[in-house]
């Protein structure tokens, strides 16, 4: 599986991204997709999730209510709607794919994608 995501960027405390993650290979095989982000000198952290077969969503606390993940399973692109952004949303945002093949969890990520929100 290939994870290329795209829609990062520079932009100003309130205002407004979209973060976008194109699959392609065995993406028959996926159960979930996530975005996570790690900002400098933290751990990374779970964003958002949403799962292949229900659509079923999960947030971060701190991003509830501002961000919104969303999946075009016809495009296998997976979306990070992300408003009233603020100075503490500032990482590298990656895109996240779990599959499970014979009874074994494989997770893929895309390369990274830069956010920074100036105050």
């Amino acid at each position: 599986v290939q994870l290329v995501e795209s829609g990062g960027g520079l932009v100003q405390a309130g205002g407004s991204l979209r973060l976008s993650c194109a699959s392609s290979g065995s993406t028959f095989n996926i159960r979930a997709m996530g975005w996570y982000r790690q900002a400098p000198g933290k751990q990374r952290e779970l964003v958002a999730a949403i799962t292949s077969a229900s659509g079923n969503t999960n947030y971060a606390d701190s991003v509830k209510g501002r961000f919104t993940i969303s999946r075009d399973n016809a495009k296998n692109t997976m979306y990070l709607q992300m408003n009233s952004l603020k100075p503490e949303d500032t990482a590298v945002y990656y895109c996240n794919a779990r599959l499970v093949a014979a009874g074994t969890v494989h997770d893929y990520w895309g390369q990274g994608t830069q956010v920074t929100v100036s105050s």
